[in-house]
């Protein structure tokens, strides 16, 4: 296996100015933009975001529709994500089709390697089965603190988020304020999308997806906290599932500070991003 961890220092290399935006601006965008395509969306930012525009997927089907819509406008475009060292394999073999298909090179981001064993030496290698401030402890080294090292130098990120994944997600904008790393802009450029709209987006482009999801699985995420779901269960009900509550997040993706106005979700069964 090749895969890397990127700098963050090589990262620099060659950007533009940044462009950031600011709350009025993002107010703006987020109307004009709800009613509209991802495509027009993603257009629109390659655009105004350039080479400071990173799409972040963790190659579920949401990511990998993001991505492979944004490279359909942009060969080119920055492609990010976490390893977070407990991945299970099908996930690297799907970077490897990735790479192969797309001719991108994908940016990849590890732990910190005292902060993994600190947190093991701590807990133990599985102490996210012990409570959720555990889990949440193993989320920040593993998933958040790389996540913070991945978007130094970004103007804006993108996401596979849509409302239908989860109640903490069902009231998320397409274009919303990222103050949890900086003040950059986050887009959810799939937020009003149904996880039948995803797999009709893979169906019809032929987009190369995770052998998992074959195999039971709605949400993929690490190894030890992911399991296949079962008939009438949620996606998010295999992530995490020693856990009561709906609301089971790893920390990446916080609710936003501006609320969407007016706006709810059907709870679908629905896979999608970590």
């Amino acid at each position: 296996m090749t895969l890397q961890s990127i700098s963050t220092s090589s990262l620099a290399l060659e950007e533009p100015p940044s462009r950031r935006l600011e709350h009025g601006e993002i107010e703006r965008l987020a109307g004009r933009f709800e009613g509209r395509s991802p495509q027009a969306l993603l257009a629109w930012a390659l655009e105004r975001f350039g080479r400071r525009l990173v799409i972040c997927t963790s190659f579920q089907a949401d990511g990998m529709v993001v991505l492979d819509m944004a490279w359909r406008l942009d060969p080119q475009v920055r492609v990010i994500t976490i390893d977070t060292g407990r991945l299970p394999p099908e996930t690297f073999e799907l970077i490897d089709r990735v790479r192969a298909r797309y001719d991108l090179e994908v940016e990849i981001f590890c732990p910190e390697a005292a902060a993994v064993e600190a947190l093991v030496r701590r807990g133990g290698p599985n102490l996210f089965y012990d409570s959720v401030d555990s889990r949440l402890a193993c989320c920040r080294v593993r998933k958040v603190e790389p996540l913070k090292r991945a978007l130094a130098g970004a103007d804006a990120w993108v996401t596979g988020l849509r409302r239908d994944q989860s109640p903490s997600r069902a009231r998320i904008r397409k274009v919303e304020l990222d103050h949890v790393h900086g003040g950059i802009v986050k887009l959810n450029p799939l937020a009003s999308w149904t996880w039948g709209d995803v797999w009709s987006y893979v169906d019809q482009h032929r987009v190369p997806y995770h052998k998992l999801y074959g195999r039971g699985y709605a949400s993929i995420g690490c190894a030890p906290c992911t399991r296949p779901v079962r008939p009438g269960e949620t996606a998010r009900a295999g992530r995490w599932w020693w856990e009561n509550g709906d609301h089971k997040e790893c920390g990446l993706h916080l609710p936003a500070l501006v609320p969407i106005r007016g706006r709810g979700t059907a709870g679908r069964r629905a896979g999608g991003a970590s």
